[in-house]
């Protein structure tokens, strides 16, 4: 009796699994359209991009996923997302089964990879995020997911798209390769007491060739985050507000590790109400990690309220007297920080503090014009030597 009921309930699975599969149907030969099931729908999302060059979601459609998606390997696939990806905030399922990305400890709904991979079409991704954004206020170990990577991925558009309340960051390009985000609105909110913890608008590692431009990005975290081993980064145009800035790092955080971030531009940035506008970040301390930033490039900055318009922090959540014994191992040079302008929320609109021992080298700072608080604006720096036509706002920079 026992082996027939098994066998029944494997039939009734097998049924309902080839139901949600056979939602979608073929437009042409080449595409097809998905519906909306009662229930989950990641089993036909995955079968549909495995084989349909083009997979709809209309509008007015939104896609209830219970499970991980892993569209890994794809070629030449268009995702047309005119409706709703929505992921089901089932905390329990999520901790258990997110796909693991061993930096930095995070997790993820949906890995999406491969070449020749477009994502666009006006619609959104839904994180579901305000159960988690409260579970993570009792709880600061759980793992929330991402809601989208692009892992091990070339040639690869993302544009006009919207992203509502992720768990966590929101996209994380990892060991990608000529990557375009473009015109992508962000929004995290929460309508409970409880903060939007670490909801990164990017996050860029082991990746080279990635452009992000003219878009919208209200969260809590990194507006951009580059990572070790991200080189050849352009970001421009985006309106940023409620972040930690346009962040080079945090790096050299783990032992024997030496991490690189290479050739960054961001250009034409709004920041408001933030707490960095362009900051480079490092580890000092005992058996940290090392490392190198080079050619970096922040231009055309206005800032609204930013509490520290512009940041050099190679003692990051490292105490002073371990940052003085054990200096950071990351070597910071060619950096510019050019026309950064508006206002800051405190009187100190930058700080520029690199370890001892010539670790930051060629700091260059040009078209100044920012304005403290209460009629106060200082500036501030410590082991370095400043070039460009705003060095003479900073006097003589402290050594330690």
């Amino acid at each position: 009796m026992r082996s027939h009921i098994a066998l029944l309930s494997v039939l009734v699975y097998s049924a309902v699994l080839e139901a949600n599969v056979l939602k979608f149907k073929r437009v042409t030969e080449a595409s097809c359209e998905l519906t909306a099931s009662s229930g989950d729908d990641a089993p036909q999302f995955l079968a549909a991009a495995a084989s349909c060059d083009t997979v709809i979601i209309p509008a007015g459609t939104t896609l209830n996923i219970e499970t991980r998606l892993d569209m890994t390997g794809m070629s030449n696939l268009d995702i047309d997302l005119q409706g709703t990806i929505r992921f089901n905030p089932d905390i329990d399922y999520w901790s258990g089964n997110g796909f693991p990305i061993t930096f930095q400890d995070q997790i993820t709904f949906w890995l999406l990879g491969g070449e020749n991979i477009v994502l666009s079409g006006g619609g959104t991704l839904d994180g579901a995020g305000q159960a988690w954004y409260d579970a993570f206020a009792s709880n600061s170990s759980l793992l929330r997911p991402i809601i989208l990577t692009l892992n091990e991925a070339t040639n690869v558009l993302v544009e006009n798209i919207q992203m509502v309340n992720s768990p966590e960051w929101f996209n994380l390009v990892n060991e990608c390769q000529n990557v375009t985000f473009n015109n992508i609105t962000i929004t995290a909110k929460s309508t409970s007491d409880n903060f939007i913890s670490n909801t990164d608008g990017w996050d860029i590692y082991r990746s080279d060739m990635v452009t992000i431009k003219n878009s919208v990005i209200n969260n809590g975290d990194d507006c951009v985050s580059f990572k070790p081993n991200s080189t050849n980064i352009l970001v421009s145009d985006l309106n940023c507000n409620g972040s930690h800035g346009i962040s080079v790092g945090s790096l050299g955080q783990f032992s024997g590790v030496f991490d690189i971030v290479q050739n960054v531009t961001a250009i034409n940035i709004q920041m408001a109400n933030a707490e960095n506008g362009a900051r480079i970040k490092a580890f000092a301390g005992d058996d940290v990690g090392s490392g190198t930033v080079q050619n970096i490039t922040f231009q055309n900055f206005v800032v609204s309220n930013v509490d520290s318009p512009v940041v050099i922090d190679q003692c990051y959540e490292t105490s002073a007297d371990d940052c003085e014994e054990f200096p950071s191992n990351v070597f910071i040079q060619d950096i510019f920080f050019n026309n950064i302008s508006g206002t800051g929320s405190g009187s100190q609109v930058a700080s520029l503090d690199c370890s001892p021992g010539s670790r930051c080298t060629d700091i260059n700072v040009n078209g100044f014009d920012l304005s403290g608080s209460d009629g106060k604006t200082t500036y501030e720096c410590q082991n370095v030597v400043l070039a460009g036509n705003a060095a003479s706002l900073f006097g003589t920079c402290t050594t330690t």
